[in-house]
């Protein structure tokens, strides 16, 4: 249970759902976890938690959409604890909305976040990890990233730039000693869907019938479990494996059926 004493764990969108979920579980498991988002109370409150588990947590509230922002709190950070071991990039927002109903505002932000949230934080901390020569980036997205559906236009488009932006990563650290891993989860039960009402009747229904709803902690324990173990993807549930295998064989077919039993337009 100790296999992150003493370990610096960098955790994005921290304050609720996924984010705050994982975090915890890092504490429990002896990590010193950097919890990174907007609203200072409710980072507050996660990081009490894994303060009351035994674990350590700093607290530093930012606008992930602000390069400048990140910037600054990177270096607050790097001065307090030097490079995170594992930096999880879990920071996202929009909602499901085809694309005339989408305000080109509302679309610019939901390419601020996940993806330009992502490159800022991984700009700011990834030279330090460089030259440490050790370190695992990890970035949360959306099967959304390998299968586009009906509805959501802008969402899907920001969740592929992400995906663009990782292999490029990748690429980019080819022999250095850093890990990259992509982390995908199918539904889970988070507030996520009570603060984007409309989204859950937009889910195509081919994952309402073959995926089953997770908890919050049920997909932190697959993150830290996966992260343990290197994985270079971390996709859950075992269902949407499943899903994935049979796209990399029949892409067409998985397309077909996500379009199929995705949202249409009334009138």
């Amino acid at each position: 249970m100790s296999d992150f004493l003493r370990k610096t764990v960098l955790i994005t969108g921290a304050s609720y759902g996924i984010g705050a979920a994982t975090a915890r579980a890092f504490g429990r498991r002896g990590a010193h976890v950097l919890l990174l988002a907007r609203t200072q109370s409710a980072l507050e409150e996660v990081a009490c938690d894994i303060r009351a588990s035994g674990g350590a947590a700093s607290v530093y509230p930012v606008d992930l959409t602000d390069a400048r922002a990140v910037e600054d709190v990177a270096r607050q950070a790097l001065a307090a604890t030097g490079p995170p071991d594992i930096l999880l990039s879990n920071a996202g927002a929009g909602r499901w909305l085809f694309i005339d109903e989408t305000t080109p505002e509302e679309a610019v932000a939901m390419m601020a976040m996940p993806y330009f949230a992502a490159f800022y934080v991984t700009r700011a901390f990834l030279p330090a990890m460089r030259a440490r020569g050790s370190g695992h980036l990890a970035y949360v997205n959306s099967p959304a990233s390998l299968v586009a559906w009906p509805g959501a236009a802008a969402y899907t488009a920001a969740r592929w730039a992400l995906r663009g932006f990782v292999e490029a990563l990748r690429a980019e650290l080819h022999g250095a000693r850093l890990r990259v891993t992509t982390i995908i989860p199918g539904l889970v039960a988070t507030t996520y869907f009570e603060h984007n009402p409309g989204v859950l009747e937009r889910v195509p229904g081919l994952a309402r019938w073959l995926l089953p709803v997770l908890t919050a902690d049920q997909a932190a324990a697959a993150i830290v479990r996966g992260i343990e173990r290197g994985r270079r993807e971390i996709v859950l549930p075992g269902r949407l494996r499943l899903l994935y295998a049979v796209h990399a064989v029949a892409p067409g077919l998985v397309r077909y059926l996500t379009i199929l039993t995705g949202a249409r337009r009334s009138g």
